[in-house]
């Protein structure tokens, strides 16, 4: 079984338990590498040409302002052949209810028919949000799993609930 991991994961400011503080590395990033360390795969991370700003409140505006507007951000690169791959993990924060912009900028282009489909959310309070529903809609032909969600603050501390969910749900533990 070869699997894929596709996330988008913002550094630098946001929200953690309440107040906005400077992250190092993004919350989605360190689940996502959780994933590669405990099943093997390839990581894929989803970067727009045009970056959000780097102030947190500016950024959940912006963030915002294309979720109405129902755009596509720009991508640096993009992936469109996953015909190499049986597992197909998608992880990214769940902003206003559902992916970043970016995510959809991608996973529209891409023909999930035969895979299997995880996503896997951080959030600080929204869960899947619509994650789920908007991704059944993005993967026609494939069979998705069931997604987890993460909170973000626990993101450094999540790697054993990663592990159990993947040996429940994605029957794809190799290592």
């Amino acid at each position: 079984m070869k699997n894929l991991i596709i996330y988008y994961s913002r550094k630098g400011q946001n929200y953690v338990n309440g107040s906005v503080q400077d992250l190092e590395k993004g919350n989605t990033e360190i689940v996502a590498e959780y994933i590669q360390e405990l099943i093997g795969g390839d990581l894929f991370e989803v970067k727009t040409v045009k970056p959000y700003s780097d102030d947190y409140t500016e950024c959940t505006e912006e963030a915002k302002e294309e979720l109405k507007n129902k755009a596509r951000p720009e991508l640096v690169e993009y992936l469109r052949d996953v015909s190499d791959y049986d597992n197909i993990f998608i992880g990214s924060p769940c902003w206003w209810g559902t992916f970043p912009m970016p995510m959809f900028s991608l996973l529209e282009k891409i023909d999930f028919t035969g895979k299997n489909v995880f996503v896997v959310m951080t959030h600080e309070g929204s869960g899947l949000g619509k994650c789920e529903k908007d991704l059944k809609k993005l993967t026609k032909g494939a069979k998705l799993g069931k997604g987890l969600a993460v909170q973000g603050a626990e993101a450094k501390d999540s790697r054993d609930i990663v592990k159990k969910w993947l040996e429940i749900n994605c029957h794809c533990m190799t290592k």
